[in-house]
């Protein structure tokens, strides 16, 4: 049985320092008082966020449900590759399918919620990466383009952020027509929590080279919100192999100054060099870098050049790059010296939150306090945000942290627990 004496003197100071409270609550707390520890805990920034697809499935949902149709049922009308369920088509792009098409689609507030939440989320045991990539974000998208409805849930999702004491996200997204870049200045402008973009262009694109110059103009044109450049889409294509951007990333550095990097690198099952090739790009950060572990060489460069690995644990387990998430190399980077951060990803997919980064990586490592700070302070120390907002939320997370230490307020925190929680998280047992 657990103590609720020793969780108590825990939770009220008893034990001398902030280290030694953290290593009893860690001891006695059950896992349900952990993940209220840890939502309630300060937190500083996420850096890896896929636009749209960091959006919960049923905030989607509301914000859809009077404005989308969705496929219910595949009737062979025409002739389609991969058909698609649950795929979604606004209102008025509905009324461009023939009369037998339509037949396929009902109106999205007709489809049972449960169901249609669950299309967009990888929570059925072997779902994995063909599923993520050519199903989940096949459906998101055309959510994400509208943009009544991308308001909508971009608000219900920085609110839910900042609830969870989150103080910055760098949201990563294709560019928008000219003409929607004052409407998202102006969502980010009014957020609760500081939001910056990145642009973002697909790696194994045909035209990727002219993509990412696209990209390259739009952040150097709308530089307040607009703070860095990156390149998405599955590693395991090898059209996006990074050395094929190595003249492309030359060449924006001619036109243009202080456009920041980061990059994915090294999402993949096998040992190799995609991160060490990927900084010959640039970068300044490393998106996931699960592989970095087979090359030493490398690590030591990242270690010596102060270089950020954005590391997210549970889309690394979801997708199976590391199917046994103790196995992970995260913890061996930060313990190595290597600047680490925990983000999301794709949260949206994972039915996840930060939180459950916390706890997965506390639970799995036996982080210490100090190392917990340390992993916020990276987030804001490597964010691409200006100098200035940057100043600002250090030092309003360092008073954060140091306000929770000498407080009791994580006890009657009510945490929104998030689905991936429910499901794998808190049905763990409790460590001794």
């Amino acid at each position: 049985m657990r103590s609720v004496l020793a969780w108590l003197l825990a939770v009220c100071g008893w034990a001398a320092g902030f280290d030694g409270r953290f290593e009893e609550i860690k001891k006695t707390a059950s896992a349900e008082e952990l993940y209220r520890f840890l939502w309630a805990m300060p937190k500083a920034g996420d850096l890896h966020m896929h636009m749209g697809l960091s959006f919960w499935a049923s905030d989607w949902y509301d914000a859809a449900k009077d404005r989308f149709h969705t496929r219910v049922r595949i009737s062979g009308c025409k002739d389609e590759a991969a058909p698609l369920l649950y795929e979604n088509v606004s209102t008025a792009n509905l009324a461009q399918l023939t009369d037998c098409e339509k037949a396929d689609y009902r109106p999205l507030r007709d489809v049972p919620r449960d169901a249609w939440t669950s299309s967009l989320i990888l929570d059925k045991p072997g779902e994995g990466r063909d599923e993520f990539f050519e199903r989940i974000v096949r459906r998101v998208t055309p959510l994400n383009r509208d943009p009544a409805v991308f308001a909508g849930v971009f608000r219900r999702s920085t609110k839910r952020w900042a609830d969870e004491n989150i103080r910055y996200v760098e949201l990563m997204g294709q560019p928008r027509a000219a003409e929607e870049i004052p409407a998202f200045k102006a969502l980010a402008r009014d957020a609760p929590l500081a939001v910056r973009f990145q642009g973002i262009f697909i790696r194994f694109a045909d035209d990727a080279e002219e993509r990412m110059a696209s990209v390259a103009e739009l952040i150097d044109r709308n530089r307040d919100f607009w703070v860095g450049i990156n390149m998405a889409g599955r590693e395991d294509n090898d059209k996006g192999y990074p050395l094929r951007f190595l003249e492309p990333f030359r060449e924006m550095r001619r036109r243009y100054s202080g456009i920041a990097v980061s990059l994915h690198a090294g999402e993949v099952d096998s040992p190799g060099r995609q991160v060490r090739d990927t900084l010959t790009l640039g970068a300044r950060r490393i998106g996931h870098g699960v592989n970095l572990i087979t090359d030493p060489e490398t690590m030591l460069l990242m270690r010596n050049s102060r270089i950020l690995v954005e590391t997210s644990l549970v889309s690394n387990r979801l997708l199976q790059y590391t199917p046994d998430l103790n196995k992970h190399p995260f913890i061996e980077y930060l313990r190595f010296g290597i600047p680490v951060c925990l983000n999301t990803d794709d949260q949206g997919s994972w039915d996840s939150s930060l939180t459950d980064e916390y706890f997965e990586a506390v639970r799995r490592f036996n982080l210490s306090w100090d190392e917990v700070v340390a992993i916020g302070r990276s987030s804001l120390d490597h964010s691409f945000a200006e100098p200035e907002l940057k100043a600002k939320l250090r030092a309003d997370f360092d008073a954060a942290i140091a306000r929770f230490e000498h407080s009791g307020d994580w006890k009657n925190a009510r945490p929104v627990i998030s689905g991936y929680a429910r499901r794998q998280l808190l049905s763990q047992p409790a460590r001794r």
